[in-house]
């Protein structure tokens, strides 16, 4: 069975990041200063691949050009991977914190107020 979202564990994910990680002897690299700062450049190289463009022109080169969409996924697949060796680095259990931001963000965006708008919590 191949793997995808639907049948991979987070944790899988975490252990295979440690794994390659201890293989290089990175551990030295990976303190949670330096891997914020990792992932905060790596989200801006994927933001530079949307410089520039409308959203019709990325919704057009997302459709026909596999190329632009592989280097999306890609600088995607850094951002998260910097993410999962974040939470190995300080013990963080990803699951439990998104769903705590989650129940968090519950009650900072009312449905009845936040419903179709873009506004901050402290402007509703």
């Amino acid at each position: 069975m191949k793997r995808n979202d639907k049948n991979t564990p987070i944790q899988e994910l975490k252990d295979l990041l440690l794994e390659f990680r201890e293989k290089r002897e990175w551990k030295q690299f990976h303190n949670p200063k330096d891997l914020a700062e990792a992932i905060s450049i790596e989200a801006s190289e994927l933001l530079e691949l949307f410089l520039w463009k409308t959203k019709e022109e990325i919704n057009s080169e997302l459709n026909k050009n596999s190329k632009y969409k592989k280097e999306i996924e890609d600088e995607l697949a850094d951002v998260v991977s910097f993410c999962f060796n974040f939470a190995n680095s300080i013990d963080i259990d990803i699951s439990i914190a998104v769903k705590n931001k989650i129940e968090k963000n519950n009650k900072k965006y009312p449905e009845d107020k936040a419903r179709g708008i873009a506004t901050k919590y402290n402007k509703l």
